[in-house]
């Protein structure tokens, strides 16, 4: 008699330009995945989408799976990741009535004058000192500005993920605390700060209650097991949003762990035991599913620059006549898009180079090792707040297809850098679901029929389902030189009156120590 197959866990990631969706087993293999596409209204600074698209791509994604080999008759779980800050409303059916504003649709800067100023003291307690515009709450003060009868019709806010998981289990649900933290959600109390939304005028009705990510909403419904061929039943769990969802991916849940990703920008993320508070509002804090917090912030360095600047090269080649040169004395502040948000806030940023290149390859050269000292600074300011900046470092994202640069990031911050073999949201968030049935029937009643067993497990399940494909040491021969550009980088970036002297100061006593 053979053993029956292992369960599965099934992992939804809701991007801006797609859905994918991954199966994969408690041992981390991946038994099916599949993609749907998105498409955004984008106009000057709005950036919307149809939440019914969303229902549609999840069905396409997850069909897809099905046929690639997950079997739903193994999956137990499903849980869900959203694009963080992205909100709409919806009626009393759970049926979308406005656009889904999305993460970065921009229009809400007056609101977010008046969310900052009625709610200074309760973002300074949540570990961040404002809130911008394209946040969560001021689009949801901007749509009932012009829905004023939205609490008089039975109107709710949701988010990106809210609505689909409604979808699946076929009434309301509360809203996570990753997903609703740029709404306002206090993720230390799993509140609403009730005097703020009073104060902005937000009805205590339009908003769901609020549970911690890893929490178990319903089961799959019978109507939404017919649309997506799930089995009637399967457990839905609270999600986070994409980036949180990427760091539970790439195996980074111990405190003092981090996951750095450097896609078309570069977002660093870290594991700490307690609140990380920054008075100049750089980093901010989700809470883990495990009780512990994930601070991080988003550079708008990255690898953007590499299609925009060497569209039509020869990568490949570039790569091994750029790996002859580095270190280089050429610097560069690789910034994708004017105006910069993390390691430090300075809105007129723009890139630069410290001189012109000698050739092209020097100039791709340049790219890749001021990107590695911005991810370099990233660290440093994260421990000058106080954060563990020294732990185990693992790196995702589209960049790490770049063998040399891989090693130059590990050379650059003077530590090794893990590789892991199948990196995503998706699998993050198989990741959670796995661990919130890990000894099911054992989690804390959280109010409303739901319960939560992540806990503690976000770590077993993290180990067994995501594998390491490689190490990369750092060389010790170049730690002189890139500790010398590290420092004059630093020094142009702070006589430009963008990196605050105090960060700067940190940076070069972290570097001579």
């Amino acid at each position: 008699m053979t053993d029956p197959a292992p369960d599965a866990w099934l992992g939804i990631d809701l991007g801006t330009q797609g859905v994918r969706a991954v199966a994969a087993d408690s041992a981390g293999r991946l038994l099916g995945a599949g993609t749907a596409p998105l498409t955004s209204d984008r106009r000057g600074e709005r950036h919307e989408q149809d939440p019914a698209e969303w229902w549609r791509a999840v069905c396409a994604a997850v069909g897809q799976a099905r046929a690639a080999g997950a079997d739903p008759r193994r999956i137990r779980a499903v849980a869900v990741d959203a694009t963080s800050g992205t909100v709409t409303l919806t009626d009393r059916h759970g049926q979308a009535v406005t656009p889904a504003l999305m993460y970065d649709d921009g229009r809400a800067a007056a609101e977010a004058v008046r969310v900052n100023e009625a709610g200074e003291a309760q973002w300074a307690r949540a570990g961040y000192r404002r809130m911008q515009r394209s946040w969560g709450l001021p689009k949801l003060r901007w749509l009932l500005d012009r829905h004023p009868r939205a609490a008089a019709d039975g109107w709710r806010l949701a988010h990106q993920s809210d609505v689909v998981n409604r979808r699946l289990v076929g009434h309301d649900v509360p809203a996570d605390t990753s997903n609703a933290l740029k709404t306002g959600a206090d993720a230390a109390t799993v509140t609403w700060p009730e005097k703020v939304f009073a104060d902005l005028g937000v009805p205590a009705e339009v908003l769901p209650p609020l549970v911690p990510p890893g929490t178990v909403l319903g089961e799959v419904s019978a109507a939404a097991a017919e649309e997506t061929g799930l089995r009637a039943g399967t457990a839905v769990v609270a999600g986070m949003t994409d980036g949180c969802a990427a760091q539970l991916g790439s195996g980074a849940t111990a405190v003092g762990s981090w996951n750095s990703v450097m896609g078309t920008t570069l977002v660093l993320k870290g594991v700490t035991a307690g609140l990380v508070h920054d008075p100049a509002g750089v980093m901010y804090s989700h809470r883990s599913p495990a009780g512990t917090w994930l601070p991080g912030g988003a550079s708008s360095v990255g690898a953007g620059l590499v299609a925009r600047e060497f569209a039509g090269a020869d990568l490949d080649r570039l790569t091994a006549e750029a790996a002859e040169l580095l270190p280089t004395g050429l610097l560069r502040y690789p910034l994708v898009s004017p105006g910069e948000r993390f390691p430090f806030v300075a809105p007129d940023a723009t890139a630069f180079r410290s001189r012109e290149p000698a050739g092209r390859a020097e100039d791709f050269a340049a790219l890749l090792q001021g990107a590695a000292y911005v991810e370099r600074l990233c660290f440093d300011y994260a421990d000058l707040l106080g954060a563990p900046a020294t732990g185990a470092v693992v790196l995702t994202g589209g960049a790490t297809r770049n063998p040399v640069w891989n090693q130059l990031r590990a050379d650059v911050l003077r530590r090794p850098v893990t590789l892991p073999r199948h990196a995503q949201p998706a699998l993050g968030m198989s990741v959670l679901a796995a661990a919130a049935l890990d000894g099911e029937g054992t989690g804390e009643s959280t109010g409303g029929g739901a319960s939560t067993g992540a806990g503690g497990a976000l770590d077993r399940a993290a180990a067994a389902m995501v594998r390491a494909d490689r190490t990369v040491e750092p060389r010790d021969p170049y730690r002189a030189a890139h500790d010398e550009g590290y420092v004059r980088l630093v020094d142009l970036l702070a006589r430009r009156g963008w990196l605050p002297e105090v960060v700067a100061a940190h940076a070069r006593e972290r570097t001579a120590s």
